[in-house]
C-alpha cells in the first residue's frame, strides 16, 4: 500500500493536469464506456441488422459518431478488456494477453490514471480484469476503480442490475468514469428465463429470425441465435436506462459514452478468429465535441486508441505506456485519419493459437503461426447446439459451404489475404494472387515491423489445449499441465512502450 501511494504521489506531482481535488467547479467531461461481453458488430440495427432491436443504442447513433472501420485487439473476453483499460497490445500487457490471466504489475489503467487526478472511477458489472501482485519495492499504478458493484443482482443475471446504482452513488463534487459492463450475450442463455416483455418486448421468433452466413439452417440453431439476439436487445435496453439517468440529472451534455463489445458473437466463425466476425467492432461515441452529431466516419481506429482519448479529453498527460493514438481528431472531423493499421491478435483462449493480424481498412492480412489446429472458436461455442449441429452435418456427409467448412480446415493456409470490402465475411483467400502482391508485401511488411517493434514473438511451446475440440467439455488436466509463458514474455513485452507504427 505504501508504494501504491507513493507512486500516486509522484504522478500527481509530476504531471500537468486541470483541478483534481473535488469542488463544484470540476467541470471536466465524465466518461462512461458500455461494455457488452460477446455481441457482434453487426448485431444492432444501426450496424445493418434486419433482425435486431436495438432502438436505444440506434439513437446514440444519430446522437454521436458512428465508426465503420472499428477493431479489437484480440477476440477474447479477459485479453480484449485488459487491452481496451490499459491501451495496450495484449502481448505487451504480460500474462493477460492469454484468457484469465493477470495485467503484468506495473501498468497503468486509464481509470487509475484518471483516479490520480480527481476523478471517480467505478466499474459496475463483468469485470474479467486482475493485476499480478507487485514485487517487494515495485512502485504499482493506483488501482483501476474507487468501488466495484456485483455483477448480478436478484432477477437480473445480464450484468447491468447495478448501473444506475453506480451512477446514482458517483460523487456530486467529482467528474467520473464508470466501466459498465454487462454479462449480455455471454453463454448461457439466462435472459431467457429472465425476459420481461413489459420492458423487453416480445422475444425474438426463431422460426422468422436470419441466420448469419457461417451458421447452418436447423431449428435448435434458430432457437440458438434467436436466444442470443434477446440478450443483445436486454442490453440496449439498459444502455437506454442510462441514456436516460444522464439526461433526467442534467449529466448528459457533459459525458462521453462509448458503446462497444469486448469481442465478436460466441458462434461459430466469430469469437476469438481473427476474421470480422470476431474481431471487429461496433463503435458509437456521443458527447460534447463530436461535431458531426450522426455521422458515419470510415476511419480506421483501434480500440486501444480510447485510452489515450478519455486522457486527451481530461487534460490529462498521457501515460508513456499507451500505445493507442487519440480520437479526438476524428471527433472534430469524421473523416479525419489517426493510423494507416490497425493489428489484432489470436491468443490461447481454450485452445492452442496463435495467429496475428493487420488491416488498413478495406485489406485485411493474417498470419498463423498454428497451422495445424482447426479454429473452431471457444469451448462454449463448440458446445453449443450451433457448433454440434454443423459438426453433425460435416459428419454425415451433408453439404456444406466453404464458410462451414473454414470451421474444420486443417491445415490452415500460414498466410490468409482478403478485400473485405468484396468479401466481407472473409471466405476467399488471395494470399498468394499476383494481382495482390504488392498489398500483400506491404500488409506483411507493417505486421513484422509491429512485431519487432512492440516485442512480439512465436514461443515454440504456449498454452495448449483445455478443452476437448468436438464436445467443448474440459480435459481432466490441470492448469501446469497446459499454461506456459504467454508470446512476447520472452522478450519482456509489458516493458515496452512502442506502437509498431511507422
Amino acid at each position: 500500500m505504501l508504494s501504491r501511494s507513493i507512486f500516486a504521489i509522484l504522478s500527481l506531482s509530476l504531471s500537468p493536469f486541470l483541478p483534481s481535488s473535488g469542488s463544484a467547479a470540476d467541470n471536466r467531461p465524465n466518461f462512461i464506456v458500455l461494455i457488452a461481453d460477446d455481441i457482434g458488430y453487426d448485431d444492432l440495427g444501426c450496424y445493418g441488422s434486419q433482425d435486431a432491436r436495438t432502438p436505444r443504442i440506434d439513437a446514440l447513433a444519430q446522437e454521436g459518431l458512428r465508426f465503420s472501420n472499428a477493431f479489437l485487439t484480440a477476440s477474447s473476453c479477459s485479453p480484449s478488456r485488459a487491452s481496451i483499460i490499459c491501451g495496450r497490445y495484449p502481448h505487451n500487457n504480460g500474462e493477460a494477453a492469454e484468457l484469465h490471466r493477470p495485467i503484468s504489475a506495473h501498468l497503468p489503467s486509464v481509470p487509475g490514471i484518471l483516479r490520480d487526478h480527481g476523478y471517480h472511477a467505478a466499474l459496475a458489472g463483468k469485470d474479467h480484469m486482475t493485476w499480478a501482485k507487485a514485487t517487494e519495492g515495485q512502485p504499482a499504478p493506483t488501482e483501476a476503480f474507487d468501488k466495484v458493484y456485483s455483477p448480478k443482482i436478484k432477477g437480473n443475471s445480464g450484468g447491468h442490475g447495478n448501473w444506475i446504482r453506480a451512477l446514482e452513488e458517483a460523487p456530486k463534487d467529482k467528474p467520473f468514469f464508470l466501466w459498465l459492463a454487462a454479462l449480455d450475450a455471454h453463454r448461457v442463455w439466462d435472459g431467457n428465463l429472465e425476459w420481461d416483455e413489459g420492458r423487453f418486448g416480445p422475444k425474438h421468433n426463431p422460426a422468422t429470425i436470419g441466420l448469419p452466413p457461417a451458421l447452418i439452417d436447423t431449428p435448435a440453431t434458430r432457437f440458438d441465435f434467436a436466444s442470443y439476439m434477446n440478450e443483445v436487445t436486454r442490453f440496449d435496453h439498459y444502455v437506454g436506462r442510462v441514456v436516460d439517468w444522464l439526461k433526467r440529472n442534467g449529466k448528459y451534455d457533459n459525458t462521453y459514452l462509448v458503446v462497444i463489445s469486448d469481442n465478436g458473437r460466441p458462434f461459430p466463425r466469430a469469437k476469438t478468429r481473427l476474421h470480422d466476425d470476431g474481431m471487429k467492432t461496433y463503435f458509437i461515441v456521443t458527447g460534447p465535441t463530436i461535431s458531426s452529431r450522426g455521422a458515419v466516419s470510415h476511419s480506421l481506429i483501434s480500440v486501444i486508441d480510447i485510452a489515450p482519448t478519455l486522457c486527451e479529453l481530461a487534460g490529462v498527460k498521457q501515460s508513456p505506456t499507451f500505445q493507442g493514438r487519440s480520437l479526438t481528431p476524428v471527433f472534430n472531423n469524421s473523416t479525419a485519419s489517426i493510423r494507416p493499421y490497425a493489428f489484432s491478435e489470436h491468443n490461447w483462449h481454450d485452445y492452442e493459437a496463435l495467429g496475428r493480424s493487420v488491416r488498413d481498412g478495406r485489406y485485411l492480412y493474417i498470419v498463423n503461426h498454428r497451422p495445424q489446429f482447426a479454429q473452431q472458436g471457444p469451448a462454449d461455442s463448440v458446445a453449443s447446439r450451433s457448433f454440434q449441429d454443423l459438426l453433425e452435418a460435416r459428419k454425415g456427409g451433408a453439404f456444406l459451404s466453404p464458410i462451414h467448412l473454414d470451421l474444420f480446415l486443417t491445415p490452415r493456409p500460414s498466410t490468409e489475404l482478403y478485400d473485405t470490402l468484396a468479401d466481407p465475411h472473409q471466405v476467399h483467400n488471395l494470399a498468394g494472387d499476383a494481382r495482390m502482391v504488392s498489398v500483400e508485401k506491404r500488409l506483411s511488411a507493417a505486421l513484422n515491423f509491429w512485431r519487432e517493434e512492440t516485442g512480439d514473438s512465436t514461443p515454440a511451446k504456449i498454452s495448449s489445449n483445455y478443452f476437448d475440440n468436438e464436445t467443448g467439455k474440459r480435459l481432466p488436466i490441470g492448469p501446469k499441465d497446459y499454461l506456459r509463458p504467454p508470446p512476447g514474455a520472452d522478450r519482456n513485452a509489458d516493458w515496452i512502450n512502442a506502437d509498431g507504427l511507422k
